[in-house]
This record gives structure tokens, sequence and C-alpha cells, in this order.
């Protein structure tokens, strides 16, 4: 319960860090989409990054034998984490919300 309220107090700081130079622009509602989404995805890539270090680190203490496995299969999820973590920025901050202009 502890670590839910951590992870929520932490949402809420991103999500405020994030658009505090946004809201202060025109149209901020627009834009704070954006921020939030960027937010959210971030914290979402360091949470699961951490989960995968933890997790590695432990079963590399259990086994010793098998570490240098566990660390390439960990080095390839963080990688695969980090990539959909920039698309999804790209998304959030690129696209800001804003519709597409008309065909003409």
């Amino acid at each position: 319960m502890k670590q839910a309220i951590q992870v929520g107090a932490l949402a809420i700081a991103c999500v405020l860090a994030m658009s505090s130079s946004v809201m202060a622009a025109d149209a901020a509602l627009i834009q704070f989409s954006g921020a939030f989404g960027a937010a959210l995805t971030i914290m979402g890539a360091g949470y699961g990054i951490g989960r995968i270090g933890s997790a590695a680190v432990e079963s590399m203490a259990r086994q010793p034998e098998v570490a240098g496995n566990i660390q390439t299969a960990m080095i390839i999820a963080a990688a695969l984490i980090e990539g959909v973590t920039l698309f999804a920025l790209i998304v959030c901050i690129g696209g800001n919300g804003a519709p597409f202009p008309a065909a003409h």
C-alpha cells in the first residue's frame, strides 16, 4: 500500500512538472494532453526497467552460473522498452493533440 501511494505521488509530480510550462501557453488543454501522455509514458518505462533490473539482479544472485545469459536478456528487454517509449514520446509531444489540416 505504501508503495502504491509513492507511485501515485510520483505520477502527480511528473504530470505537474511536465505541464507547468505548457499550461502558460494558449490552448492549454490540447497541449496538456501531450504532456500528460509523455509523463505517463516515462513513468511506465522507468517502472518497467526498474522491475527488469531488480528481477535480473535477484536471479543472478540465485544462479550465478547463468548471469551472462540473464544480463543479455535484461539488456534486450530494456532496449525494447526504450524503443517503444521513444515512439510514444514522439506521438505524445510531436502530435500535441492538434487536428490534422484538411486536405484540399
